[in-house]
């Protein structure tokens, strides 16, 4: 409980910070040189047991040079288990309106509890831009190896839609999936709605969680900043 409360505690200190600071997608597309985005989020889940269970999570990205984005990705399923990556993003091509390709290499730690282990992962991306009547789109898919050096190498692919007008509102989806050799497909799926902040660089992000691990859905809340 002590440990739990912890947690909760630098969960909160983030938030604060974050919403001090000045959607971003990532993806396919690299940001510009000397501009940033970061992202936090927690997602809660009611567990009829012990009352709840949450996880956060921390991602960031800048553009050091117009083809060189640096990020960070930070995982953290109460103090059970999580991760910690660090990466770099290139572009590989530019189709213009029929999309575009990038490429991520990233290296760092997964832990269960007290045992840490070393993770390597490579990202192939796809991202595309659409027009609807409702106003202008963008879709992404990442194909992943990621490899934990305590257990195999993952397969991962995902999927991240969303609307990229200058509304209130807008829809988001993501759909997460992980595949090991003789081993049941993992997905995860958070069907959203993004909140843009109007004269503000911030975007709130509201939306469910679903994944094949739980029998109930969790309750996710993100916030976005750009600077």
């Amino acid at each position: 409980m002590l440990a739990d409360a912890t947690l909760m505690r630098r969960v909160s200190i983030i938030f604060i910070l974050l919403l001090a600071a000045s959607p971003a997608w990532s993806g396919a597309w690299l940001r510009d040189k000397g501009t940033a985005f970061v992202s936090t989020a927690v997602t809660a889940f009611k567990e009829p047991d012990y009352g709840y269970d949450y996880k956060g999570s921390f991602y960031a990205e800048y553009g050091l040079r117009e083809k060189l984005t640096l990020g960070l990705d930070v995982e953290e399923h109460r103090d059970l288990f999580g991760h910690a990556l660090v990466f770099a993003r290139l572009p590989v091509a530019n189709f213009d309106n029929a999309g575009r390709l990038a490429a991520e290499i990233a290296i760092g730690a997964h832990h269960r509890q007290m045992r840490t282990w070393a993770v390597y992962k490579a990202t192939l991306s796809y991202g595309q831009g659409f027009q609807t009547g409702w106003g202008n789109g963008w879709f992404a898919i990442d194909a992943a190896l990621e490899f934990r050096t305590h257990d195999a190498v993952y397969r991962k692919l995902d999927l991240t839609a969303g609307m990229s007008s200058p509304r209130l509102v807008s829809p988001l989806l993501q759909i997460e999936t992980a595949y090991q050799s003789d081993r049941p497909l993992h997905w995860r799926i958070r069907p959203s709605v993004m909140i843009r902040t109007p004269n503000s660089p911030t975007t709130w992000v509201l939306g469910l969680e679903r994944n094949d691990a739980r029998k109930n859905t969790g309750i996710r809340l993100a916030i976005w900043n750009t600077f």
